[in-house]
């Protein structure tokens, strides 16, 4: 296994951070939101995805985040995966472990206990008769959970991390097969699409049809989608089998046939989200109450949309993004500090313009560029505080960050 740089992969988590905050900063002005904010103290709570809701609609926001809500997140969990096996090696997975926790575990607690409460203050602002902190602290230790925002992602991370390292440690050889599995795939960036898809609709489509395609649950911080937990498994281990290849063997080489195949990829891809899309719209509003017949068709097209869209994404980078750039190698190694408080960010410029007059793609442009720049320097300025690291790429806390 290498440790060698793949530069295109680098910016790859750049490029993921981007599309992460431009993501939250178009969700206010979604042209399928109801005209009025959701109300912070009656279930289903769902300020919680949606924390402000904004006059200014665009629907071409509608489409981008759609198309983001279907393989942006099992992206990230595949390069997740795709750079823990480097570290496992390199430390032993007791060592891994206990930096696991201290990287992804404590901000986990940090990002729920603080940043998120301080977040979600802004949406209870928007609707509230008593705007006070007081007032809204006493709301949100009454509600039945503790939201976490986009922290979700991190503990879900770690349990998957620890499960790699139980393994590493207790059966390699199973780790072992996985990495000699990922081998066939090195020149056939089709047949693994194939075998991901596959993998991601046994996966899927059962939780799918038992729970809902957008159902989520809460024990306390710790939030789920009901019908996605199996199908970011499938992912992280898909990255952990070609990571342990090695990504410059493996079907993520910078010059390998996923890149060659950057067009079909991306036309797999429109394809795969307007055939889901389509069908998905045939459940709306209420997946529970549609015909039986569109729910599984709906489940059935996310898997293929998910790999081509994830693929089409990593193909375009390792095609086009093989130079080192300094803005992209900047925001590639802030990109985890970025994506632990730039939600704070997000929220609260998105509520302070609530009473200006301008349309929805400027309102977002501003959310997105003004968040991007705040938390962009926070990253900074707190990775100029911290101990140099070592530049070969671990398994990344979130959107694969090195270390």
């Amino acid at each position: 296994m290498t440790s060698r740089v793949n530069v295109p992969l680098g910016n790859v988590r750049a490029v993921v951070i981007l599309i992460v905050v431009a993501f939250h900063s178009a969700l206010p002005y979604l042209a399928s939101q109801p005209a009025a904010p959701y109300p912070f103290d009656a279930a289903p709570y769902r300020w919680v995805a949606f924390p402000i809701i904004d006059h200014e609609r665009w629907f071409g926001f509608d489409l981008f985040c759609a198309f983001q809500d279907i393989s942006l997140m099992s992206l990230m969990f595949l390069l997740a995966g795709l750079f823990t096996p480097a570290s496992l090696e390199r430390k032993g997975s007791l060592a891994y472990w206990s930096e696991r926790w201290w990287r992804i575990g404590m901000p986990f607690l940090f990002a729920a206990g603080l940043l998120s409460p301080l977040a979600y203050f802004a949406s209870y602002r928007e609707t509230a008769a008593n705007p006070s902190l007081t007032a809204f602290w006493q709301q949100w230790l009454a509600l039945p959970m503790w939201p976490a925002g986009p922290a979700w992602f991190l503990w879900q991370v770690f349990l998957l991390g620890t499960l790699a390292a139980a393994m590493h440690a207790l059966a390699p050889q199973w780790l072992a097969a996985l990495s000699r599995q990922a081998g066939r795939f090195d020149e056939r960036p089709f047949a693994f699409f194939v075998t991901l898809t596959a993998l991601s609709t046994l996966a899927y489509v059962p939780l799918a049809m038992v729970f809902s395609a957008w159902d989520w649950t809460n024990l306390g911080p710790f939030g789920i989608q009901l019908s996605r937990p199996l199908h970011y498994v499938i992912y992280f281990f898909a990255g952990f089998a070609v990571g342990r290849r090695g990504c410059d063997r493996g079907i993520l080489r910078s010059d390998g046939p996923l890149a060659r195949y950057w067009l079909a990829f991306l036309a797999a891809a429109l394809a795969g989200f307007c055939v889901w899309g389509g069908l998905t719209f045939l459940t709306m509003p209420d997946w529970s109450a549609s015909p039986r017949l569109y729910r599984l068709a709906a489940a059935l097209a996310f898997p293929p949309a998910c790999a081509s869209g994830m693929l089409s994404l990593l193909a375009i980078c390792l095609r086009w993004l093989k130079a080192r750039d300094r803005l992209l190698d900047s925001l590639s190694a802030n990109a985890y500090r970025i994506y632990l408080v730039h939600y704070v960010f997000v929220i609260w410029l998105q509520y302070a313009l609530l009473g200006l007059t301008l349309g929805a793609i400027g309102k977002s442009i501003i959310v997105f560029a003004g968040a991007l720049a705040a938390s962009w320097a926070v990253g900074a300025a707190v990775s100029a505080l911290l101990p140099p690291r070592s530049a070969v790429p671990s398994e990344g806390a979130a959107v694969g960050q090195p270390q």
